[in-house]
């Protein structure tokens, strides 16, 4: 018995063909109404937000504001201690006695 493939390769092209599309465009819903895609295992690649996850981000936004303010005061500091270093030792004396205050 010879089966003859030339008749099923047409069939078989348009099965592929439709799988694949039907892939896609599950995918493609998937996408659009926000629901995890699967990995080869059926794990989820782009977990939902949970509340968990939410309440990461919370704290870690607010440890990065107290880290901002923190650099702030210390770019102040290290301006300060620059403008010391590099003036002259005699602005330097008048500026140490206008802070005593005038002397008797």
């Amino acid at each position: 018995m010879n089966f003859p493939f030339a008749a099923f390769a047409p069939v078989a092209v348009i099965i592929g063909a439709l799988a694949v599309g039907g892939w896609v465009l599950t995918t493609w819903l998937r996408i659009k109404h926000g629901y995890p895609l699967d990995g080869a295992w059926g794990q989820a690649i782009y977990p939902k937000n949970d509340d968990a996850a939410m309440e990461r981000i919370k704290l870690l936004s607010q440890e990065n504001a107290q880290l901002r303010a923190e650099l702030g005061s210390i770019k102040d500091r290290l301006a300060n201690v620059e403008r010391i270093v590099t003036d002259s030792a005699h602005s330097l004396d008048r500026e140490i006695e206008a802070l005593r205050g005038p002397s008797n």
